[in-house]
């Protein structure tokens, strides 16, 4: 009887439950009714009269013992359930937002250009990224035998009628110039697709923003202070440019803009090619045919347009050396910009 007792008494001390209901099992087990307690109480009646005084005490010891360690169990997984519920807090309250991590450099650079050019005035406009022929090229004064309407460049998706994926964000300006009368001050930000070898220094998706400006009495002076003030704001007060003369279909005169190279200062180093400049974008001013095409009278109005690579810009001004990297989900790769986060 006493065995019985010290080894029942040995399992109460040893008993290490996980969760409540274990807890109430071993109760009910132990101390309920039909329990192991009163089993041997049932026993204990048959006990020499000499031996009830000291299996008496045991047995009431023990039962003490089981009470109490019933009790201490709840209490101690109750106290757990709560530190548990403080720490993943309550599940009631309003969420908060979560840190998503840092903002893509493409994004960096394109929301610093559209806010300078807000300063000048300008809004953002959007449109398709499958267009027609009109939009992309026609209404652009471009030619029916030039060279970016052939399949080698061109992401044609279907042909008579023309379909495509856009070559440039220029689309935007005539799908602006279809639907808004001069004064007209714009950039056009997104998307653009040509059909380019994927290398360090080009890729078959990347990313534009163009700008134009119609009104009465627009001149060239007006794009070159526009173009130098941007460049300042962008990559810091001690930068220059130069514009050099070149074609574009859509512009009439047309240049392409260098800047001074930030990296060694205009004085010539291997991103520069020694050269001390580094080229950014193209411009000019809008061709009277484009004016005409759109239903703007050249006689009355005039304006410039620009355009640039947003990647290139990113390039420039973190020191990327491949273009692949852009279109990486490499984390070490974006970590280095999270301090240009708002």
């Amino acid at each position: 009887m006493i065995g019985k007792i010290e080894e029942l008494l040995r399992r109460v001390e040893e008993f290490r439950p996980k969760t409540a209901a274990e807890v109430e099992e071993f109760r009910i087990k132990v101390l309920g009714k039909k329990g192991e307690l009163n089993a041997l109480m049932e026993e204990f009646k048959r006990v020499a009269p000499e031996l009830k005084r000291e299996v008496g005490q045991r047995l009431n010891a023990l039962k003490q013992a089981a009470t109490d360690r019933v009790a201490a169990l709840r209490a101690e997984l109750q106290e757990s359930r709560a530190d548990d519920a403080e720490a993943i807090g309550d599940p009631t309250r309003p969420g908060s937002a979560e840190q998503l991590g840092s903002r893509h450099p493409i994004s960096l650079v394109k929301n610093q250009i559209v806010e300078i050019f807000s300063r000048l005035g300008y809004t953002v406009a959007d449109g398709p990224e499958i267009e027609d022929d009109w939009h992309v090229f026609s209404a652009l004064n471009f030619p029916p035998e030039h060279p970016a309407r052939d399949m080698q460049d061109t992401f044609f998706i279907e042909k008579n009628p023309d379909i495509l994926l856009r070559t440039h964000t220029s689309s935007i300006q005539v799908r602006t110039m279809e639907h808004h009368r001069p004064p007209i001050r714009v950039i056009c930000p997104g998307r653009v697709f040509r059909n380019e070898a994927i290398s360090y220094r080009a890729h078959c998706i990347f990313h534009q923003i163009e700008g134009l400006y119609i009104d009465e009495g627009v001149s060239f002076a007006d794009l070159k202070q526009s173009l130098l003030f941007f460049a300042k704001e962008l990559f810091g007060e001690q930068t220059a440019i130069r514009m050099r003369p070149s074609y574009f279909p859509f512009t009439e005169p047309s240049a392409e803009v260098d800047v001074s190279c930030n990296l060694c200062g205009g004085k010539g180093c291997p991103v520069c090619k020694g050269t001390g400049w580094l080229e950014i974008l193209g411009c000019g001013m809008v061709d009277p045919n484009v004016l005409e095409a759109n239903g703007i009278d050249p006689q009355k109005y005039s304006g410039f347009a620009f355009g640039m690579g947003i990647e290139r810009i990113a390039m420039l001004k973190y020191g990327v050396g491949d273009l692949r990297l852009y279109f990486e989900n490499d984390v070490r790769f974006l970590r280095q910009f999270d301090t240009e986060l708002d």
